[in-house]
């Protein structure tokens, strides 16, 4: 009998929906169920781009990048969020994915310093002073700030202390004189 009793009960416990309970305690059957401090109607997620910025902040790229795709599935592949998928990829040291994905928000908006300091940062990482120089000249240009003033330093003191060996390969050619005034070109 008394197996009786609560095979009964849990079936009538099974058979009260949440709604039932709800208006039962005075609430209106619609009235959404959610979890002890949860606000019905409140953003569920956390912003990716918050979570990806907050992860590069704390030296973790790898894991910002993954934030940064999901607000990319998000929102699409916005200026914004290439930048950061940038900025992650040159705390990686991915310098080549860093530069494609600068180059693309530049041919886009010629005019965003940002862009163009970190792409100074990578050609100058990359060895390329001179066009780092020129990228860097020209986003002081458009935002002269501390920042981008002092990446423009490194790269005049770069090009400054470049000697021509630097400049070139040492499997460069070198002249020899022949006599009678002939000049010619031999490899090392």
């Amino acid at each position: 009998m008394r197996a009786l009793a609560i095979l009964c009960a849990a079936v009538l416990g099974a058979a009260c929906t949440p709604s039932d309970d709800l208006v039962g305690r005075g609430l209106p059957p619609d009235t959404p169920l959610a979890a002890p401090g949860h606000v019905p109607g409140a953003a569920d997620e956390v912003d990716p781009m918050i979570v990806g910025d907050r992860l590069l902040a704390a030296d973790q790229p790898e894991l910002a990048i993954d934030a940064y795709l999901r607000a990319a599935a998000r929102d699409g592949m916005t200026q914004g969020i290439r930048l950061s998928i940038a900025s992650a990829n040159i705390e990686l040291g991915r310098l080549g994915q860093a530069e494609a994905l600068l180059r693309d928000v530049l041919e886009e908006d010629p005019q965003n310093a940002g862009a163009m300091n970190n792409l100074g940062v990578v050609l100058l990482e990359q060895g390329e002073w001179g066009e780092a120089h020129r990228v860097l000249r020209a986003a002081f240009a458009l935002q002269p700030t501390p920042e981008i003033r002092d990446n423009l330093l490194v790269s005049e003191t770069k090009l400054a202390s470049r000697t021509y060996a630097d400049a070139h390969n040492e499997n460069a050619f070198t002249l020899t004189e022949r006599g009678n005034g002939v000049v010619t070109l031999s490899a090392p």
